[in-house]
């Protein structure tokens, strides 16, 4: 359909199902959500080393989400009382850590769910992913396996964001925005040397988590991240 809106000439299409579905879920996060952020930066350093390490061991490439995933359930381990969400009054406790990864597809986004992070390796993480990222971009997802997620990990630093805040995935009640790697000039031990720094932002549904357990979560986060032999 063509339009003429003032001088600003336009075509219209009928959104996709996928588009729609989109927009009426964050639709109704942000109306019904009470969000807030917590930002943080993270020293990559030791990470870059254990990423590296890890590969060579493994013979294949593991991505910095899949050490992303392992590390939230790892803190999630540590801190059962966080992984949580708000419903109808009630919160709810989950028993494992599932964890959903945001996928740039075609005419939109998918959310495929890796079960059970927290008994599974990071190896065990990375061929899951993998598979199922594969699903996603060739359409044969499954609605299934976007289902159980109870927290989201969505990474933009592959097209060079430093920074920016999401959009939580209802019923979810914490989503995780990451950045690019960036060089750095840093300061430890009183002198400026060159450093590697991600900035993380976490979005936190305020009817489940209150600012100050979500700052011990991504602080825990962060600590897990700089110090990566706690994966092992």
């Amino acid at each position: 359909m063509n339009g003429n809106m003032g001088e600003v000439k336009y075509r219209e299409e009928d959104a996709t199902p996928l588009r729609r579905a989109i927009a009426r879920k964050m639709t109704e996060s942000k109306t019904a959500v009470p969000h807030f952020y917590l930002k943080v930066d993270v020293d990559m350093e030791n990470l870059i080393i254990f990423r590296n390490e890890i590969n060579n061991k493994l013979g294949f490439k593991v991505s910095y989400n899949d050490i992303l995933m392992k590390a939230v359930a790892h803190v999630f381990t540590n801190y059962p009382e966080y992984n949580v969400s708000y419903s109808d009054g009630k919160i709810r406790y989950y028993e494992s850590v599932n964890i959903s990864l945001a996928v740039a597809v075609e005419g939109g986004l998918l959310t495929p769910t890796i079960l059970e992070c927290e008994k599974k390796s990071i190896e065990q993480i990375s061929k899951n992913a993998k598979v199922l990222i594969e699903k996603a971009r060739n359409k044969k997802l499954r609605a299934r396996e976007q289902m159980g997620g109870v927290f989201t990990i969505t990474n933009l630093g592959m097209f060079g964001i430093d920074e920016f805040s999401a959009i939580i995935n209802p019923p979810q009640s914490m989503i995780l925005a990451v950045g690019a790697i960036r060089d750095e000039a840093i300061v430890k031990q009183g002198q400026i040397v060159p450093g590697k720094r991600m900035k993380m932002t976490l979005s936190v549904d305020h009817r489940a988590l209150d600012g100050a357990m979500a700052a011990v979560f991504l602080d825990n986060l962060r600590k897990t991240l700089e110090n990566p032999d706690m994966l092992k």
